[in-house]
């Protein structure tokens, strides 16, 4: 890997290397972009077979939050952490107090929150070494997992896809299979389950499925078959690259919408694909906005009711997002990548690259006194 190509490649402002032997330690920080205002994004905590592999999902996962951010309209900029580890073996108070201070280091140019791999519990040991940290308990003043504002918001742009292919935006009696059954499928499963929708769930920890399983009565699939299902809607809400060369010829589904962030492989080739095959495909980080909406209300002290209310207008978003598309003839990503790119551009002016302290700090008030 060309390790300074692979950064400038998608306009990269910062990647920061963090190692501590003593915690065990190894994480990387990616800042996309801070045109919008301090990069926030949440750390991930994954088994990466490679450095270079943990770097490359940093660096895509931290430019999806930020066109997340733009497109979502909140004054934020794109982020993430990723820590190399086992997250069911090597958590421990040291390494997230360690993680902690290199965030701190930053002075508020990235914020961090929980993700794939880490959970509340975790932001409250990194929250001991800075106050650079979101989705913290209601009892320390934040607002809590914001899993549920996500699979609200996925939930809701479920339907405006539906609506989408059908006319119609009901999910009753509609085949879903959903990949993955971690805090956001699980909570999505039972606003499905409530509309009446047929929900086939899979996980590489069958036991968390079958949880899930049970209480939506959920019909499980081995990992490898969940591409297989003959369904309506696919969710991927897992891990990212889902869609790819392999995975799209066995789809026998007609909706894409699902809680995973990047869940193309290659944007514009798998795009493309799922236009060849007909599938609607709405874009991830548009329908996943609601985490980071919840999030965005933390910051700046408002409720959780807030937060859901902002995010069932993600149901407009995606609505929007296709009327673009169909008009200008361009594939969904495309569209909600213009979304995000024309906000960005046109607030650029009144903001430097390199936002002082203070202006993120600004942002950051009630974090600071919670």
């Amino acid at each position: 890997m060309n390790l300074f190509k692979e950064i400038e490649q998608k306009d990269h402002e910062q990647v920061i290397f963090c190692s501590d032997k003593r915690s065990n330690l190894r994480a990387i920080i990616a800042i996309h972009n801070t045109t919008l205002g301090p990069a926030l994004g949440g750390a991930r905590m994954w088994t990466y077979t490679s450095d270079p592999e943990a770097l490359s999902d940093a660096l895509r996962l931290s430019r999806g939050m930020t066109y997340k951010a733009a497109v979502s309209g909140l004054n934020l900029g794109g982020g993430k952490a990723v820590i190399i580890g086992d997250p069911n073996k090597d958590k421990t108070e040291k390494l997230f107090r360690t993680y902690g201070r290199f965030i701190e280091g930053l002075a508020g140019r990235y914020i961090t929150a929980e993700d794939v791999g880490t959970s509340v519990e975790d932001m409250e040991w990194v929250r001991m070494e800075t106050k650079y940290v979101t989705g913290l308990d209601r009892a320390l003043g934040g607002g809590g997992d914001p899993s549920p504002v996500t699979a609200f918001g996925v939930y809701h742009g479920m339907k405006a896809a539906m609506k989408e292919l059908t006319g119609n935006d009901s999910l009753q009696g509609k085949k879903i299979a959903v990949q993955g059954s971690g805090h956001v499928a699980s909570s999505l499963c039972d606003h499905l389950a409530t509309e009446g929708a047929k929900i086939f769930i899979t996980d590489i920890y069958e036991k968390k499925a079958a949880s899930v399983s049970e209480r939506t009565k959920a019909t499980y699939v081995l990992p490898e078959k969940i591409y297989d299902v003959d369904a309506d809607i696919f969710c991927p809400c897992a891990l990212g690259a889902v869609l790819n060369d392999d995975t799209i010829p066995r789809l026998k589904v007609k909706i894409i919408a699902g809680g995973a962030n990047n869940q193309l492989a290659d944007e514009g080739k798998h795009g493309q694909m799922l236009i060849e095959r007909g599938i609607i495909y709405a874009p991830d980080y548009a329908i996943n906005a609601g985490g980071l909406i919840s999030v965005a209300n933390e910051l700046e002290g408002h409720t959780h009711e807030r937060a859901m209310k902002q995010a069932e207008g993600i149901y407009d978003t995606i609505t929007k997002i296709f009327a673009i598309a169909k008009r200008e003839n361009i594939p969904t990503y495309e569209a909600s990548n213009r979304l995000a790119e024309e906000r960005i551009s046109s607030i650029g002016h009144i903001r430097t690259l390199y936002a002082g302290k203070s202006e993120f700090d600004g942002q950051l008030t009630r974090v600071s006194h919670a």
